[in-house]
């Protein structure tokens, strides 16, 4: 019977330095690949009249048949079946002016945030932010108090309350 080999003594492998974990290996890198959006986030889309197996197959939502049922076969907003329709039984009177632009409304109260002396006028209402368009119709309201400033009005119309409190206050509307 043949002796049996003697194991071969393993060499002591040479021990390396276990260093701390850096950034990049608590976080994986992110690549273009990788991005999915969150879950739930997207819904498959719906595909009409593909069986009944779709959920929405047979008349695909339609209903039964009829004008509603065909392909641009709805009528037009307003229609009631030949019927006087609503808008044209009802009496129409006055005029509505396409054009109107309402009034910015700027109180009193917010006057404050204006410069000791400076004249209100759009443009400086505008840089004050208490307007967003000084090119359209701006108008000054009652509502708060002046606090004892004297304000020049220039360009800006004035409800009677407004015009009374800066009157009071010493101020002038031109």
């Amino acid at each position: 019977m043949p002796k049996p080999k003697a194991k071969a003594a393993r060499k002591p492998r040479a021990r390396t330095k276990s260093r701390a974990p850096g950034p990049e290996a608590q976080f994986s890198r992110l690549a273009l690949h990788d991005l999915k959006p969150p879950r739930g986030s997207h819904r498959a889309r719906i595909r009409k009249g593909r069986g009944p197996g779709s959920g929405i197959g047979k008349t695909a939502g339609r209903g039964g048949k009829g004008q509603t049922a065909r392909q641009g076969g709805h009528v037009r907003p307003g229609f009631e079946g030949g019927q006087m329709p609503l808008i044209r039984r009802i009496p129409k009177r006055g005029f509505t002016n396409p054009f109107k632009q309402p009034a910015q409304v700027v109180n009193v109260r917010h006057l404050v945030l204006l410069a000791e002396g400076v004249e209100v006028t759009p443009e400086t209402l505008f840089g004050a932010g208490l307007v967003r368009r000084p090119d359209h119709p701006i108008k000054l309201l009652g509502t708060g108090e002046v606090a004892g400033r004297k304000f020049v009005v220039k360009g800006v119309a004035v409800s009677a309350s407004a015009k009374t409190k800066i009157e009071q206050a010493g101020g002038t509307i031109a």
